[in-house]
């Protein structure tokens, strides 16, 4: 008989694997084309949402003495999601260039490709940044094989060596500043978090005396996992093949920095003065406890908890309530649809940041400094 308590692991865990339901919708809009081609972005976004107003919040808090073999069943859908994407990545490229090209139109199968890149970007890097917190060497290259399949796998290095550092000041691309409206955050973090973690990774190898050149530089790796993604996507599907993959791995990309956006807009770190910030407290974080978009996004948006304890499996990070860190007011599948039309966002957002620049900060009377979108203070 199995043990009570190895029953209620599994039944917990059970709700987040809900994310596989993403693989036969993909599968029925590829077989079937017409109105189906859009239930992959209708699922990821409303769905979840739905769920999310049925089911209200989630404010309860795993042990943290749990031991490790206890949350194999949360451990298990990071590890199988790779092989499952690139699977269903590479299926979907072989099906729609080949048996599927006869009865789904271009416009049908660019709108299928959308969906496709909301689930490699909302799932697939979301477990990759899972994955690679953990001291496992299998678990990271997992977590880099996740990124190469949507050309980002500098993520990691801006993530680890950057963003974990000097979130929450002018060093981290990726803080969105106050009234910096998503379209002109995007761009300014596709070309900063790139360089950002370049100069991270070629810093490091410079003061162990070594050049960037040097095999240890983890963006060998990341351009060679690139590369056989490209590659593998021509020899399936030729040039339409190519431009499927290039066009979902855009798509997953914008996803991954609407999250980005959400996630720390214009909560900044107090400036201490010659170039030094204060350390980063749960407050420095927007988070949200709504049950459904956390089982998706595997506790994402418990995300104070996560910058106190990186590497803390996701099934153990702690919520934290309103007068700890900064609620947001939905989930982030909507309020990443609200990111995308900066006045609503605005009016949503930026009353928050006022009662929170209140709230830890109200000797700070002079925000102007914070609210410039590059390099407003010191080093």
């Amino acid at each position: 008989m199995i043990p009570a308590h190895k029953v209620a692991m599994f039944r917990n865990a059970v709700p987040f694997w809900m994310s596989l339901l993403l693989v036969p919708v993909a599968v029925i809009g590829a077989l079937y084309g017409g109105w189906t081609v859009i239930l992959l972005p209708v699922v990821t976004w409303y769905f979840f949402s739905i769920l999310d107003a049925f089911l209200g919040l989630n404010t309860e808090n795993a042990d943290l003495d749990t031991d490790e073999d206890q949350l194999s069943w949360y451990k298990a859908i990071t590890l199988i999601w790779a092989p499952i994407q690139f699977a269903l990545l590479f299926w979907m490229i072989w099906y729609v260039t080949g048996p599927g090209d006869a009865h789904l139109s271009a416009l049908e199968t660019i709108v299928l490709f959308f969906g496709v890149g909301v689930i490699t970007g909302t799932v697939g890097i979301n477990y990759s940044h899972e994955l690679m917190h953990q001291k496992d060497r299998g678990e990271r290259f997992l977590g880099d094989a996740l990124l190469s399949m949507v050309l980002y796998s500098h993520f990691r290095s801006e993530h680890l060596r950057v963003h974990h550092l000097y979130v929450g000041t002018p060093r981290d691309p990726v803080t969105a500043r106050y009234n910096e409206g998503f379209h002109r955050f995007f761009p300014r973090v596709l070309k900063g978090s790139l360089l950002s973690a370049f100069k991270a990774e070629k810093a490091m190898l410079a003061r162990k005396g070594k050049p960037w050149t040097d095999a240890k530089n983890p963006f060998w790796r990341y351009w060679a996992l690139q590369a056989f993604m490209l590659l593998l996507a021509v020899i399936i599907g030729g040039w339409a093949g190519l431009l499927l993959f290039l066009w979902q791995a855009g798509v997953a990309i914008w996803q991954l920095e609407l999250v980005n956006y959400v996630e720390h807009y214009a909560l900044t770190r107090k400036h201490l003065g010659d170039g030094k910030y204060e350390h980063v407290k749960p407050h420095h974080s927007w988070n949200a406890a709504h049950k459904a978009s956390n089982w998706l996004l595997i506790n994402l948006q418990r995300h104070s908890d996560h910058h106190y304890k990186p590497d803390r499996r996701f099934p153990l990070l702690q919520n934290y309530d309103a007068d700890e860190a900064p609620q947001l007011p939905y989930g982030y599948p909507i309020m990443t649809m609200a990111a995308m039309i900066p006045p609503i966002w605005r009016k949503v957002m930026n009353p928050r940041v006022k009662h929170w620049r209140e709230m830890y900060y109200p000797e700070i009377t002079d925000w102007r400094p914070y609210n410039k979108a590059r390099n407003p203070l010191p080093r």
